[in-house]
């Protein structure tokens, strides 16, 4: 005879305590909730539940349980983070004085538009990092505020243009307050007529160029201490098409730039570095004059509703001057749009 005996521990069904716990996403204790327990196997989840060592490395960290603990653990995370609390007697007017402020692609167009705000508003500096040569109405700008419009070739799709950009920024003006990422292209045909070095180029300047601007300038504003503030140019097109000039490539990369400022100003806040973005409709440029002179013009703007015409340059202006000033000291991860036709998206 055999005497009946139990299950030796390694043949022992694993025993599954469930318990439901509601996550409300503002509560503090969210932060903290451990998603690795989702990927452990269930003899790890049920030894860490009944206080049974699975091997090495088969329990997570301990992380805080109590409310006390979690206090105190973001406690310690916000005294690491740079304080973004405007100072005791802050003036409140919406200024740029003594600030520098580097604009791409600022040599024509919309960034030129944005210049001549910033400047109108009290900038120290306004450069304008731009491949192409200064235009008429740039070198016009520039004897209007004398000493304060510079120009700095640069190609933005090459990070080491970039870098040598800033740095030259700083050389010269002992600091950078804020980068405006605007340089940009456009192309309006059918999806269906696009091939891929069309989209690369559409890409490589819109996307990539956008995008070491920003790391390039939150890498400066960190290493001086500055709590700098980017703003992206984006366009009403990266939440819906044109009906009147349809892109879908376009529209592809100002959704990724418009995306890209909302994460950046996640991951950077605790430097202090703010990231926006601004959303143009319809503006007068060198690139968009065509859209006037389709001759269903009028008829659409007869439906759209709004203001039928397209806006000035400078227009944006103010979205963007809000933005940079010290005044936008809680204002990050948004969307500024700025467009008068109302139903052309």
């Amino acid at each position: 005879m055999f005497a009946a005996r139990g299950p030796r521990a390694s043949e022992a069904k694993p025993v599954f305590r469930v318990r439901k716990v509601r996550l409300n996403f503002g509560d503090p204790s969210y932060r903290f909730f451990d998603r690795n327990l989702f990927n452990m196997s269930p003899t790890a989840i049920n030894g860490a539940s009944n206080g049974v060592a699975n091997g090495p490395a088969s329990i997570p960290a301990p992380k805080p349980t109590t409310g006390n603990e979690m206090l105190a653990a973001a406690s310690e995370a916000r005294a690491k983070a740079v304080s973004t609390v405007p100072a005791e007697g802050f003036d409140w007017r919406i200024t740029l004085e003594g600030k520098i402020i580097a604009i791409t692609g600022a040599n024509r167009g919309i960034g030129l538009g944005i210049a001549e705000v910033c400047l109108a508003n009290s900038a120290a500096k306004v450069y304008s990092l731009d491949l192409l040569e200064p235009t008429e109405d740039f070198l016009a700008l520039q004897k209007r505020f004398t000493g304060r419009l510079l120009y700095l070739q640069t190609d933005v799709t090459v990070e080491e243009s970039i870098q040598a950009a800033v740095d030259k920024i700083v050389n010269e003006s002992g600091a950078i307050h804020g980068m405006i990422a605007n340089a940009g292209m456009t192309k309006h045909q059918p999806a269906l007529d696009f091939d891929r070095p069309q989209l690369e180029k559409l890409f490589n300047l819109n996307v990539f160029g956008a995008y070491f601007c920003c790391t390039i300038a939150a890498k400066k504003f960190i290493e001086l201490g500055i709590k700098g503030s980017i703003v992206i140019t984006s366009s009403k097109v990266s939440d819906g098409p044109n009906r009147a000039a349809p892109s879908a490539p376009y529209g592809g990369t100002k959704a990724a730039v418009r995306n890209m400022a909302r994460t950046l100003a996640m991951e950077w806040s605790k430097y202090g570095i703010r990231v926006n973005s601004i959303s143009p409709g319809f503006v007068r440029t060198a690139m968009t004059y065509y859209v006037e002179t389709a001759p269903d013009w009028d008829l659409k703007m007869q439906y759209y509703g709004g203001m039928p015409r397209l806006a000035l340059p400078q227009e944006l202006g103010g979205a963007y001057v809000y933005l940079l000033s010290d005044c936008a000291s809680y204002t990050t991860g948004i969307d500024i749009p700025v467009f008068g036709v109302v139903g052309a998206w």
